[in-house]
């Protein structure tokens, strides 16, 4: 288990002090998939660096299984850190080294004999799916092998947490998945905690099973994905999961009323939802923006709908998407008329 009790983080510039980190507490338990994330400048990266104290916090404590890592001295940090590794976005690895001599290396810092670190780099390549790249060099491959590669060599040590400081964030969305898919069957079968940075709600949606939301240097936001991006509270987080929210494109035709539904697994693959509700119901909702993706035969992400007519067929409408059945959905309804939103 990560306790982070009242973290505080400030640096000094020539313009004055700057708060990064402003009392974060969290706690991320083992075996977890946890995203954090918030917008460019919100302290994600500082906060995943003073979990491993490459940053050291100005206040508060960072706590391992209950271990306090400000209280150990460079020994017991040095082993603490080949327990909490870390992937990045650049990849960081040695160009001048091949993708096994990248991946021996922690293994060889640690006194591991030649021999068997080479064993245990060849066997970590290929539950990266590259054993064929072990005399390769980072240049020859891809983004994603690069990457791929850099997950090895993090797991080389048996960590115990995988800190990815926006791993995928220079990977294009096919890859993206890959890397997220690898990385979600690794916390599966070696049972890693993982702890996600990115500020891509499509990543933490993908794989997290708890999310913080940064803010500022604040956590303005924290719980499971599902009830997250169903019902976002606050503001950062609503820009987050709706982003036309913060653009300030939410503005329905004359007569027309709002209607957000929330697929969170939703079995609509199959179920023509809209086309069924305008043959049934005789209300014929127009898509005003949407973001989903279908998983299989499950729909993730969310539609904004214009609902034309009065109460009547609002409240219609309203009812009859919500007792579809096989559609888990959260509406979220906007009256024009006077800016409010309230939940149907």
């Amino acid at each position: 288990m990560i306790e982070l009790r009242n973290l505080s983080k400030s640096f000094s510039t020539s313009g004055g002090p700057v708060d990064a980190l402003k009392h974060v507490n969290l706690t991320i338990n083992n075996g977890d998939i946890y995203g954090i994330i918030g917008m460019s400048g919100a302290g994600k990266s500082t906060l995943v660096r003073c979990i491993n104290l490459l940053e050291r916090p100005s206040e508060g404590s960072v706590l391992v299984d209950g271990k306090d890592l400000g209280m150990m001295n460079k020994k017991e940090l040095r082993a603490v850190r080949r327990r909490v590794t870390m992937i990045f976005q650049g990849f960081n690895l040695l160009m001048q080294r091949t993708c096994l001599k990248n991946v021996m290396l922690p293994l060889r810092l640690a006194g591991v004999s030649k021999k068997e670190a080479e064993e245990r780099a060849m066997k970590l390549l290929e539950t990266v799916g590259l054993p064929d790249k072990a005399n390769a060099y980072p240049a020859q491959l891809s983004g994603g092998q690069q990457q791929r590669v850099a997950i090895a060599r993090a797991l080389s040590t048996d960590p115990d947490v995988l800190l990815c400081d926006e791993a995928t964030s220079a990977l294009d969305p096919k890859t993206t998945h890959a890397i997220l898919e690898l990385i979600r069957d690794i916390n599966a079968k070696m049972g890693i905690t993982v702890i996600i940075i990115t500020h891509q709600m499509s990543v933490v949606q993908e794989i997290c099973s708890r999310v913080a939301i940064l803010e500022h240097g604040t956590v303005v936001e924290e719980g499971d994905v599902a009830e997250v991006f169903a019902n976002p509270k606050a503001q950062a987080t609503q820009n987050l999961v709706y982003p036309e929210m913060a653009q300030g494109n939410i503005s329905p035709a004359p007569g027309g009323q709002l209607v957000r539904l929330v697929f969170n697994g939703a079995n609509t693959v199959q179920e023509p939802l809209l086309a069924r509700m305008a043959m049934e119901k005789g209300i014929a909702a127009s898509v005003h923006t949407a973001s989903v993706r279908a998983v299989g035969e499950k729909t993730y992400g969310y539609m904004l709908l214009e609902i034309p007519g009065g109460p009547d067929e609002l409240a219609a409408a309203v009812k009859y998407l919500k007792a579809t059945p096989n559609v888990n959905v959260q509406v979220e309804v906007t009256y024009a008329a006077d800016v409010k939103e309230e939940q149907a």
